[in-house]
Formats: C-alpha cells, sequence, structure tokens
C-alpha cells in the first residue's frame, strides 16, 4: 500500500506565493516520478509540474517561471513553490506519484492524493 498526501493550500492574495508539500508512504521501492496537477471549476485536470527521478523536471507554459518543484529523497516528498500567483491558478491541487511498489515487481503503480485547495483572490 502506498499513501499521498498534500498539504499547504489555502488562500492567498495575487502576487503572494504558497508552497505545497507531498509526502509518500509505504511500500515503496522506487519513484519513476512525482507531480502536480490541478483541476480549476468547469475545467480538465491539467499537469502543473513533474520531476523525474533522475531529477528532469518539466512545466506548462502557464505556469512556468513562476512554479519551482524539488524533492527531499530521504522524506519521500516532494515540493511546488508558487510564486506570483494569479486568481487563474486557483484550483484543487493533486500529488501525483509513479512509483514501483518493490524489487520483486516491475509494475509502475500510479498513486494520487486527496487533493488541497489554493484559492487565489482580492
Amino acid at each position: 500500500q502506498v499513501q499521498v498526501v498534500e498539504s499547504g493550500g489555502g488562500l492567498v492574495q495575487p502576487g503572494e506565493s504558497l508552497r505545497l508539500s507531498c509526502a509518500a508512504s509505504g511500500s515503496i521501492f522506487s519513484f519513476l516520478s512525482m507531480g502536480w496537477y490541478r483541476q480549476g471549476p468547469g475545467k480538465q485536470r491539467e499537469l502543473v509540474a513533474v520531476i523525474m527521478n533522475g531529477g528532469t523536471t518539466n512545466y506548462p507554459d502557464s505556469v512556468k517561471g513562476r512554479f519551482t518543484i524539488s524533492r527531499d529523497n530521504a522524506k519521500n516528498t516532494v515540493y511546488l513553490q508558487m510564486n506570483s500567483l494569479k486568481p487563474e491558478d486557483t484550483a484543487v491541487y493533486y500529488c501525483n506519484a509513479k512509483i514501483r511498489p518493490s524489487l520483486t515487481t516491475k509494475v509502475i503503480g500510479d498513486y494520487w492524493g486527496q487533493g488541497t485547495q489554493v484559492t487565489v483572490s482580492s
């Protein structure tokens, strides 16, 4: 079993910053990737940031230069630093982890957190 838990959401004003955290625990042999997605009101879920096992990161143009994903391998935790927040960043943010649970399986599990609300409003 693998658990993924997000924290750090809240209400901020435009231009302010917020940092989200996501911790994975349980049966973890290795990570393929960990990332953040978001779903705004009436919108589809979209990728916000991803960090691969080797450290490569990827961002859509909508957040590039404002958001930064990082990780602490010792804690199985990733962070999303969000700066210069805009009202259009308002959404539920979900953490995703693609994990190989054990040495004896090659199947990659796809795990999601419960989501954390980020609201950007004046």
